[in-house]
């Protein structure tokens, strides 16, 4: 299922998403003349900073979301462009020599296609370099949202609801790219917990990307009673004494550092 997102509002919510995008771009260690695919490129942020360390070669990202893509194509230029294009539905073959992704593969619930489709196309010798959530990931708000969905004002609404987000245990998905991806591809965990500086601050992540799912499944007249709901329960769950609000953030880390596109599979 493909979400719409307000990029602009996204782009503001983010900080610590670009924070860590940001870590896994230097450790990229480009050289300036790859072709490089960002999956769940967003509003283009953690694209074009990528775009920067590449005079000779090219960034291209993707996003299932229009606002996403059109918040990220004022940024455009001679080596950078954003296509509106589901992961999903990945169809290119040897054209990358790397493929990123952060914060955003926890959206995608098929992830043996997903191997098979970045596998494609990727270039020999090529690079993937991905940071998604993990189970224990959001442990506040998610036990808030389902608390909220079982209420007697929603809970009808939700009764074909399909959960948005995949976030698996590390090992089992480690069993995963074992089995689909390549040889040499490295699984992890981090720790990334998060304390959000103020009551607001954390809002406006509730409010983008974390509740569209849920808030989309609504009657208009019900969503704002939904919204308040879960932002007044996660205020209250995750405040701490120093005035900040504390919620889990739990990665999986994905590193391939040479892929051989000749590997029988």
């Amino acid at each position: 299922m493909t979400h719409e997102f307000d990029g602009r509002e996204y782009q503001k919510a983010s900080a610590h998403q670009r924070q860590w995008g940001t870590r896994l771009i230097t450790e990229l260690n480009l050289c300036g003349s790859e072709r490089v695919l960002d999956l769940g490129c967003g509003d283009g942020t953690l694209t074009a900073r990528i775009a920067d360390l590449l005079p000779q070669g090219e960034a291209l990202g993707i996003d299932a979301s229009q606002g996403m893509i059109d918040t990220a194509r004022p940024k455009e230029r001679e080596n950078l462009h954003f296509l509106l294009m589901d992961i999903d539905d990945l169809d290119f073959v040897a054209q990358f020599d790397v493929v990123f992704s952060n914060a955003a593969l926890h959206w995608v619930k098929d992830h043996r296609r997903l191997w098979h489709n970045v596998c494609r196309a990727l270039r020999p010798g090529g690079r993937v370099r991905f940071n998604f959530a993990a189970e224990g990931n959001c442990r506040h708000l998610l036990q808030v949202v389902r608390q909220a969905m079982a209420l007697p004002d929603f809970a009808a609404h939700f009764a074909e609801f399909e959960w948005p987000w995949y976030m698996p245990p590390v090992d089992r998905y480690a069993a995963l790219v074992a089995s689909e991806g390549p040889e040499d591809a490295r699984v992890w965990p981090e720790n990334r917990d998060t304390s959000f500086p103020n009551a607001d601050a954390l809002t406006a992540w509730i409010d983008q990307p974390s509740l569209v799912p849920f808030l989309a499944h609504l009657p208009r007249d019900a969503r704002k009673p939904f919204r308040d709901f879960v932002v007044a329960r996660m205020i209250e769950a995750t405040a701490r004494d120093d005035s900040t609000y504390f919620e889990t953030f739990r990665r999986i880390n994905v590193a391939v550092l040479d892929y051989n596109a000749a590997r029988p599979r």
